[in-house]
């Protein structure tokens, strides 16, 4: 059985967790095909979109498979999530989250690393670590809690506090909140928008934003004026800029119009 299936709408991948009868739980062989699909869809597409199949998104850890391993073999798996996490949130293409149902645990160590969260009505958020006598070890501690913040975050962690969808979006977990079965079309519709941006700038988004939001403010202002100067002189923000100036491409309008 694929653990992870792979479909294009155009230049958008969709990248579906496919272990339903265990909730989407991520084991070992799991991490491993994902990493292999990453590779993948970084060769073929512009952006992806990551979502669930049946009715969760991810339920976390396989723990059925964590309870046998040595600590030694805890350290080694949860530094490959890092890595395979780390491969989509500082890739070559920009990710989007399509969550429904139980975005629990290591489900919600992978969508904290997309970039973009639409969560549908049926979705809901928890960490349960500290109820099963561990700690995170796919990436919460270091992507999670620098969106919703670390008070929050130990609360769920130390109360077992599941938290709703609008809930999530209220606490920046989630960028969208949707009807119920409406996230992974929301999803690929930003996902296809964010495929006709330069490529540059979805990297240089992707790759700038979260290191100057950890640098102090000088430092920061410093990055994102190099960053800056570079992209507008790529032959793409050329063509694009001239394109505004002549009226050949759209200006910004209102919310709904």
């Amino acid at each position: 059985m694929d653990y992870v299936t792979l479909d294009f709408r155009d230049e958008v991948a969709l990248v579906g967790l496919n272990r339903p009868q265990k909730r989407n739980a991520i084991s070992d062989a799991f991490i491993e095909e994902l990493d292999r699909v990453v590779t993948e869809v970084e060769s073929r597409a512009k952006a992806a979109v990551i979502h669930g199949h049946g009715p969760h998104f991810c339920a976390g850890l396989d723990l059925a498979e964590h309870v046998k391993k040595t600590p030694f073999e805890g350290v080694h798996g949860s530094r490959r999530w890092h890595a395979v996490f780390g491969r989509i949130q500082r890739g070559k293409l920009p990710w989007f989250g399509a969550l429904h149902g139980a975005v629990v645990g290591g489900g919600l160590e992978l969508a904290a690393s997309v970039h973009v969260r639409v969560a549908d009505e049926t979705a809901f958020f928890a960490l349960p670590e500290g109820q099963r006598g561990i700690f995170v070890g796919g990436g919460a501690s270091a992507r999670a809690a620098r969106l919703m913040g670390v008070s929050r975050m130990t609360d769920m962690m130390m109360t077992g506090r599941t938290i709703d969808a609008q809930t999530a979006e209220r606490w920046a977990l989630v960028n969208y909140v949707v009807p119920a079965g409406a996230a992974l079309e929301q999803a690929v519709a930003l996902a296809t928008q964010a495929a006709t941006n330069a490529e540059l700038s979805n990297f240089a988004i992707i790759h700038a934003l979260p290191r100057i939001n950890d640098m102090g403010t000088d430092d920061g202002l410093w990055v994102e004026s190099v960053i800056a100067s570079f992209t507008a002189t790529s032959p793409e923000a050329e063509e694009r800029l001239n394109a505004f100036l002549s009226k050949r491409a759209g200006k910004v309008a209102r919310p709904g119009s």
